[in-house]
Formats: C-alpha cells, sequence, structure tokens
C-alpha cells in the first residue's frame, strides 16, 4: 500500500511540472512576470492538500481550512484530466496535426468536465434493491437505509449533511446502517459546525448503526467515538446486536485496527436465528463471507473510484469493487459511497443511498 501511495505522489507531481511546463510554453511572449506567477499558482494548488492534510487537527480559521482542502483536492482531479487532455494534444502534434489553441482547448474540455462531475456529485442515486432470506424476520421484511462514505469535515459540510439526512428521512428507514468513513480526516470541523445536530435528526424506529472504517481511525478513533456518543448513531466494534425483529448485526472493526476479531469468530457469536447482516468497512475476503454462509453483507469504501479511470483500477483490485452481486450463499452490496473524499466531482461514476428490502 504503501508503495502504491508512493507511485501516485510521484505520478502527480510528475503531472503538474507537466502541466507547468506547457503552461510556460503557452504564455510564451508574456512578461516573466505573469509566467513565473503561473507556474507558482500551479504548485501552490497542488501542494494545498498536502498542507491541509498536515494541518488537519489545526485550529484554522474555518475559511482557511476549507478553502486548502477544496482547492487541494480539487487540483487532483484537474491534474488528472488536464494531464490527459494535453497528452493527446501532444500525440496529435506528433501525427502532424497541430491544434492553435490546443492548451486552451484542454483547459476547456477539463473545466467541462468538472462541471458535469459537480453535478453527478450533488444528486446522488437513490438505489432500490430486494434481497430474500430463508431465515426468520418478525413481520416478513425490513426496509433498511444503507450508506457509505459520507466523509464529513472540510469536503462535506453541515449544509450538505442536512441535505443527506432529509433524502435518507423521507425514505422512512425502518433501520438505517452505515458502512464506515462518516468522518473525513478530522473531528474539529464536525465539532465546529456542530454536525451532531443534523444527525440527531435521522429517524429509523429499529435504530441507526455503524461501523468505523479506516478514516475513522485517521481522524482518532477515540475522538471518533466521543463523537458519535452524542449522535444517535451506535458504533459496533467487533460485536453483534440482535434487533427487536430478530436481526442479527456483525459489526467488524475496520482493518486499520490490526488485532481486529477474525470474521469466524465474530460470525460465531451471532447465534439467534433471524438473519445475519455484516457491515464491514472495506471490501476483502469476500468468499470467505460467502463461505461463512452469511445471508448479507455491506460495504463501501471503494467509492468505485469516484472519477474514471481510477474505477477501472478499483475493478482490479476488488474482488467487488461496486454494486450488488448474489454469492452462493450471500447477497453482498459495495457502496460507491453517498458523499466521497476530497474533490467534489464524480466522473463516470455516482454517489447513492441503497434501500434494501431484506425479507423472508
Amino acid at each position: 500500500m504503501r508503495l502504491i501511495f508512493l507511485s501516485i505522489m510521484a505520478a502527480y507531481l510528475l503531472g503538474n511540472g507537466y502541466i507547468s511546463f506547457r503552461a510556460w510554453q503557452f504564455l510564451t511572449g508574456q512578461p516573466l512576470a505573469l509566467r513565473l506567477g503561473v507556474v507558482a499558482l500551479i504548485w501552490v494548488a497542488a501542494l494545498a492538500l498536502m498542507m491541509a492534510m498536515m494541518l488537519r487537527h489545526a485550529a484554522l480559521p474555518a475559511w482557511l481550512g476549507q478553502t486548502l482542502f477544496t482547492v487541494g483536492s480539487s487540483w487532483m482531479v484537474i491534474t488528472l484530466y488536464l494531464v490527459l487532455s494535453l497528452l493527446v494534444v501532444d500525440l496529435l502534434r506528433l501525427c502532424g496535426l497541430t491544434l492553435r489553441f490546443g492548451f486552451v482547448g484542454a483547459v476547456l474540455f477539463t473545466t467541462l468536465l468538472l462541471v458535469v462531475g459537480y453535478i453527478n456529485h450533488r444528486h446522488p442515486m437513490v438505489v432500490h434493491i430486494a434481497m430474500q432470506t430463508d431465515r426468520p424476520i418478525e413481520g416478513g421484511a425490513v426496509r433498511i437505509a444503507f450508506v457509505s462514505d459520507v466523509h464529513l469535515g472540510e469536503g462535506t459540510g453541515r449544509k450538505q449533511l442536512e441535505r443527506y439526512v432529509r433524502l435518507i428521512n423521507q425514505e422512512q428507514p425502518d433501520l438505517i446502517l452505515i458502512t464506515g468513513d462518516l468522518i473525513d480526516n478530522s473531528i474539529t470541523p464536525l465539532h465546529r459546525d456542530r454536525m451532531h445536530e443534523p444527525l440527531n435528526a435521522l429517524t429509523a424506529p429499529l435504530g441507526i448503526y455503524m461501523v468505523a472504517g479506516n478514516h475513522e481511525y485517521i481522524s482518532d478513533i477515540e475522538q471518533s467515538k466521543a463523537f458519535l456518543e452524542i449522535t444517535p448513531i451506535t458504533l459496533l466494534q467487533d460485536s453483534v446486536v440482535t434487533l427487536n425483529n430478530g436481526v442479527q448485526l456483525l459489526g467488524r472493526d475496520d482493518r486499520s485496527n490490526r488485532h481486529r476479531k477474525p470474521l469466524d469468530k465474530l460470525a460465531a457469536t451471532a447465534t439467534g436465528e433471524g438473519p445475519r447482516i455484516l457491515l464491514d468497512h472495506q471490501p476483502y475476503h469476500l468468499q470467505q463471507t460467502d463461505s461463512l454462509g452469511l445471508e448479507v453483507q455491506l460495504s463501501g469504501h471503494t467509492h468505485h473510484g469516484q472519477v474514471w479511470p481510477m474505477s477501472l483500477l478499483t475493478d482490479r483490485l476488488y474482488e467487488q469493487s461496486h454494486g450488488y452481486r448474489r454469492w452462493s450463499n450471500s447477497h453482498i452490496y459495495v457502496s460507491s459511497g453517498l458523499s466521497l473524499w476530497g474533490p467534489p466531482f464524480r466522473i463516470g461514476t455516482r454517489g447513492e443511498l441503497v434501500i434494501i428490502r431484506l425479507y423472508n
């Protein structure tokens, strides 16, 4: 994982070097101060996210923390598509087709993609799916709102959270399940903006349950737990709870905890007759879930790559990177996330709230 991270960072820095070089070329003939200023702005944007991450626990003014995070994370996507666009322009030039305004065209094309991606992000889908089980459920069925990867913080703020709460409540679920990364990189903006207040408006007769994701650990798991205690959300960490209708929830701690309970031992503690729903943030070792005969697994984490072509990468990294699949014994759904991490763009993917009807 560290090698993958270092490779991505190296590619990111090289990409910004390429953009800087092409911008310098485009501004040939312009005053030196302008050329240097544009290149400097490119690198300020490129490094803004690193600064935001290093200062994430600092008591920065709200506007500064949000600006650093938004500019820095957005620039990651801008870098990706601007590099791809400029490479196409340069390849056409090598083939003898010179585009007079190639740099401007690449910038305009990237801007168009960002506008579409932002609109997609602001309008998550509501996906309805039915899953049948042989195990008994009191009342015959349960309506579940399945949420993952909200990433509350500088990227997903209070106003957006309020919209998500309204979206969830209008579906009138019996049960709300959250598979991690509710919190982004720090607890600080959640307390600053009193984000527990919108969360307190969530309603579900059977309760609201959650497991930790890797970002709850990035934010400090103890601080994350303390925040959740002032909300109606119950955090499950390698524990099992049986609901009033007989449904059993198996909450597995994130793999960030290297000492988390093995899945077979966790499953062995679910001794009731009702269907077992495994909540595990990261969708690894799904074959084990199926071999243990667990009826349902819900996961997130992948964001389905969030932007193309990263979705192609997640399809290679995970045996199931997004959506529903009926395995031999298990129903497994991997959510692309209700919100997202970092840049507010969905290009080639969509955010989603999943409404599950589990029945027998």
